[in-house]
């Protein structure tokens, strides 16, 4: 499964970046809005979600070009560590890192997630996109937990309505995709931690937010 993953987002990658880019046409930027929301609604929600972040550091699970580690360290970060299993993508986020004046509080390292040993504990996780290809959940979020210090945030793909049903239809030759109910987020959840967890809907997406400081 994750390598079927990896060699998908290995060709994906100038696509991908793309999508964050200012270079897109007109049709493909009208694309991205009807069809891309949620993956706006969860940038947004996540640098809201990180203030204050100015002196934390930030590991980024799956951080693709590395937009997310970049913004934050923009807005004073000390330090992001930027982790993807695609050579590809952390390729692109090292070039990008090049030209940004707080590129040096960014480290991207290509890498699995699960097996990389970690020198110490981050204060904030992010791991957005990254849910959708991981078939054992559990261990997952429970690593990631186990990194951090105050607050984890993730995103869930919505398993219900048309859109949903479209997308794995789509993503059946190319990778493993795997699709939530807000019930099912719960029980998960639930069933990993006692501390204070939020879920909220965003578009085609569920965000979730993990308070381990609470």
């Amino acid at each position: 499964m994750q390598t079927r993953a990896k060699d998908f987002f290995d060709s994906y990658a100038d696509g991908f970046h793309l999508i964050y880019g200012s270079k897109r046409s007109f049709f493909g930027k009208l694309g991205d809005r009807l069809f891309r929301r949620s993956m706006y609604l969860r940038y947004v929600q996540t640098l809201a979600g990180c203030e204050p972040v100015r002196g934390k550091t930030v590991v980024d699970i799956g951080c693709g070009p590395g937009v997310y580690a970049i913004a934050l360290a923009k807005r004073g970060a000390a330090h992001v560590c930027g982790v993807d299993f695609s050579k590809s993508m952390i390729n692109l986020a090292k070039q990008k890192v090049k030209n940004e004046e707080d590129g040096h509080r960014c480290k991207f390292i290509h890498a699995d997630f699960m097996t990389y040993p970690f020198a110490d504990k981050f204060d904030y996780a992010v791991a957005m996109g990254f849910m959708d290809y991981v078939q054992d959940a559990k261990k997952v979020v429970e690593r990631i937990l186990s990194l951090t210090r105050e607050k984890a945030f993730f995103s869930f793909p919505d398993s219900s309505g048309l859109l949903a049903w479209q997308r794995k239809l789509r993503y059946t030759k190319k990778c493993p995709l795997f699709m939530y109910s807000e019930k099912e987020l719960h029980a998960l959840f639930r069933d990993i931690i006692c501390k204070e967890y939020q879920i909220k809907k965003i578009s085609r997406d569920f965000f979730v937010t993990v308070n381990i400081a609470a």
